[in-house]
């Protein structure tokens, strides 16, 4: 499994663990408040997180300001203001973006951020020094943010919500030609092309993770469809993901079974505040619960060689059988089905041997129950 580890502000992918990478996806569950959102960073740590997600946007650089909300929005927050209305309330201003990464480091956890616009992918990279960025899923179709971003070389968690193979290649592609062509004019067939080239193959295994995820608040079970996770991984040969919107954590722990490097979840101090995500995150009892849960996962998982496991051993030997004299045998007798039968423990001829001493004389006495040892 590949899976990411920490290093100042980058994440590189490696190989040699096997460890998920856990984010807290506070995003916007600070409700605008900067002491939520240092209290959101303690609670991650205390968690066990890997890293904590903060969304860095300017609502009007993002969203038209008649926009409307998302019906799990209207569900959460009420119909009455704008997407823009809500969005405005949630931003969150350089300054305390600076005080958000100084507590990550105080905390040792990792500081990351979705930027939703070009002055916030500027920030989080010219004036944050941010070497990985997280992008949602509704920028998989925002060609200039994904140029941009790689053009920054950065790494990027993609997030594939909504989307269908054909568009995250189309991203990837975009990626790939930002990665190699830094002063080239972009087009799609230049796109393709930095898609298909070597070089442009390799900067993406360097740079990007994909994470599959389905874009509704909560997501229904029945929706998640994670073995589109493993197409993924198969179409494009890059470490993937998994972005759990469903409630609990059972599904994230299946995504880890099927080979997730990385696992976001949302992640709140209260599941019953007011706010558009609260209602599909996990609490800190809960966050701790899926840390400890992932971490068991993992540890299940082991190799793909099927061999008995250190514990099995001793087991193996009183639970299997071996071939026994079922009444007396006198040496010289023919072993017989009626005369042989098959007991624990497993520590003299198998089972598998019988067909081979049918017919045969017994070389010596046999008592009821004895081992045959021919």
């Amino acid at each position: 499994m590949i899976i990411l580890v920490k290093r100042g502000t980058a994440m590189f992918l490696k190989d040699n663990k096997k460890t998920t990478y856990i984010i807290a996806e506070a995003g916007v569950n600070h409700n605008g408040s900067p002491e939520t959102a240092l209290r959101l960073i303690d609670a991650a740590a205390d968690s066990g997180a890997d890293a904590v997600k903060f969304q860095t946007f300017s609502a009007t650089a993002l969203v038209r300001k008649n926009a409307p909300k998302a019906e799990y929005q209207k569900k959460t927050t009420g119909e009455k203001e704008t997407q823009w209305e809500m969005l405005s309330k949630l931003e969150l201003s350089p300054v305390i973006h600076e005080a958000l990464l100084e507590r990550c480091r105080k905390r040792g956890i990792e500081f990351l951020s979705s930027p939703f616009d070009q002055g916030s992918l500027d920030f989080l990279t010219d004036c944050l020094g941010m070497k990985t960025v997280k992008l949602g899923s509704g920028e998989i179709t925002n060609g200039p943010l994904l140029l941009s971003a790689a053009r920054k070389g950065v790494s990027i968690i993609l997030s594939t919500g909504m989307a269908t193979i054909g568009e995250v290649e189309t991203a990837l592609s975009c990626l790939a030609f930002g990665y190699t062509e830094p002063h080239c004019a972009p087009s799609p067939g230049s796109f393709l092309r930095a898609f298909a080239s070597g070089e442009g193959r390799a900067a993406l295994m360097n740079k990007v993770l994909l994470l599959h995820c389905t874009s509704e608040y909560p997501a229904p079970v029945d929706e998640v469809n994670l073995k589109a996770m493993v197409t993924l991984r198969n179409a494009f040969r890059l470490p993937v993901g998994y972005s759990d919107h469903t409630e609990g954590t059972a599904v994230s722990i299946a995504a880890v079974a099927l080979g997730a490097c990385i696992i976001e979840k949302h992640f709140t101090l209260d599941r019953e505040q007011a706010g558009p995500d609260h209602r599909a995150s996990l609490d800190p009892v809960l966050f701790s619960r899926l840390v400890k849960e992932v971490r068991l996962a993992e540890r299940s998982l082991g190799t793909e060689a099927k061999v008995p496991s250190p514990s099995e051993w001793d087991t193996r030997e009183l639970v299997r059988k071996s071939i026994v004299a079922s009444r007396p045998v006198r040496k010289g007798e023919i072993f017989t089905s009626d005369n042989l039968a098959f007991k624990r423990p497993g520590n003299g001829m198998s089972p598998f041997q019988f067909w081979e001493l049918l017919g045969r004389t017994a070389g010596k006495d046999y008592e009821p129950d004895e081992g045959i040892n021919e």
